[in-house]
């Protein structure tokens, strides 16, 4: 029961923490983030801020790793949208 699902989350984790930096990458590439949705990044933040908050509660350490990684690719399209629509 423990492990395996363990390792189901972990992997789960890595690929939904590292789904957004393509486009990080992208958006730094073509120094255009026009295609992005302002709203959705900011909605994606709030939640993805939640799932660290509710990691925190459970003491569940991949949920807050893997949420706080993820907001770091978010925070940096934020940052990369603000620097490029100047």
């Amino acid at each position: 029961k423990g492990y395996p699902m363990q390792l189901v989350g972990i992997i789960a984790a890595c690929l939904t923490s590292f789904a957004f930096y393509p486009q990080v990458v992208k958006i730094y590439r073509t120094k255009s983030s026009k295609d992005l949705s302002l709203g959705s990044l900011w909605q994606m933040a709030a939640g993805i801020s939640l799932w660290i908050a509710y990691g925190i509660y459970l003491q569940n350490y991949i949920i807050i790793l893997a949420n706080v990684t993820a907001l770091l690719a978010f925070l940096s399209a934020l940052v990369l949208h603000y620097r490029y629509t100047r």
